[in-house]
This record gives C-alpha cells, sequence and structure tokens, in this order.
C-alpha cells in the first residue's frame, strides 16, 4: 500500500512539474533572426483565402530551399539569391487565383508592430525579415521566424496556437 502512495505521488509530481513546464511555454525570438511575413489586402474572407496560399506557396519553397542553411549569413545569401524565384512563384499563384491586386516583396529591414502573444511581448521595430504585401496591406498577417526555423510559431493574429507535451497527454490519458 505505501508503494502504490508513493508511486502515485511521485506520477503526480511528475505530471505537474511536466504540465506546468509546458503549458506556459514561451517563446523568444533571437536577435538574429529572421522573419517572414504575409500581409493581405484586408480581412475579407477572399483576401484571407489569397494570404494562405500566398502563405502556404512561400512556406514550401522556404522550407525547401533553406533546409541547408546553419548561420544567418548563409540564410541571408539564400534568399538573396532566390528572390526572384520566390517573387516568381507569388506571381503565377495570383494569376491562377486571379488576383488583380498589385502585391510586393521586400527582404530587409522591415516595420513590426508591437503584439502580445501567449502572454510574450514582440517589441515593435524594423526586423529582418522577407514581407509579402498583398494589395493595400490592411488585413491580419500571419508571420513566423525563417531563420533560426522556428515557423512553429505560426502567429495568426486571430487563432492561438497550443502547445501539447506528448508525455502530458498519456498521464492524463491513464491517470
Amino acid at each position: 500500500m505505501k508503494k502504490t502512495i508513493f508511486l502515485l505521488f511521485i506520477i503526480f509530481i511528475i505530471y505537474m512539474f511536466i504540465g506546468n513546464m509546458f503549458a506556459e511555454a514561451e517563446v523568444i525570438i533571437p536577435n538574429d533572426a529572421i522573419r517572414v511575413r504575409v500581409i493581405p489586402n484586408s480581412n475579407s474572407n477572399y483576401d484571407i483565402d489569397i494570404k494562405n496560399k500566398v502563405k502556404d506557396e512561400i512556406e514550401e519553397n522556404l522550407e525547401n530551399i533553406m533546409e541547408n542553411a546553419n548561420t544567418i549569413d548563409e540564410a541571408r545569401t539564400i534568399i538573396k539569391d532566390n528572390i526572384d524565384d520566390i517573387d516568381e512563384k507569388v506571381f503565377n499563384l495570383l494569376k491562377k487565383e486571379k488576383y488583380e491586386k498589385n502585391y510586393r516583396i521586400n527582404y530587409g529591414l522591415n516595420y513590426f508592430p508591437q503584439k502580445e502573444y501567449k502572454d510574450v511581448i514582440y517589441n515593435e521595430g524594423y526586423y529582418e525579415s522577407l514581407v509579402v504585401t498583398l494589395g493595400d496591406g490592411l488585413g491580419d498577417n500571419w508571420w513566423c521566424v525563417l531563420f533560426p526555423p522556428l515557423c512553429l510559431l505560426e502567429a495568426e493574429e486571430s487563432e492561438e496556437v497550443s502547445y501539447k507535451s506528448y508525455v502530458k497527454e498519456m498521464i492524463d490519458k491513464y491517470f
């Protein structure tokens, strides 16, 4: 009986530790990071749909070309060497979607407003980033950290991201 109580006590302690450790996970963006951002023309369903298609297109493209980037200098070189290809892919996608508004792609220092996300405040400022702006760029944007690859952050203005712990899920399932 004492062994059972002791075992349950240990499991409870582990559950509390692991649960708290993952429940409030903070993602801190390094100072020498490169961000990627897609800003839609507006928050209409159509513009959000186009934003998501552009996001998917460039995210897949960037994932492929950035897989061998081990340093920030390598990442910068890869982005600069492939900016025309990225632009062409966005152009072709927008043409296919019959998107009639203009778009801009800029790699360099771009302004990001202050944002609070999951109780972490990301300061406003100019950050090294690849930004695609569709039309007037007045809609809620999607962004993530391109290098180092922290796109698990996927900060969508109107959606929450939840972090999960496999161990915590197993404990919840069986206890």
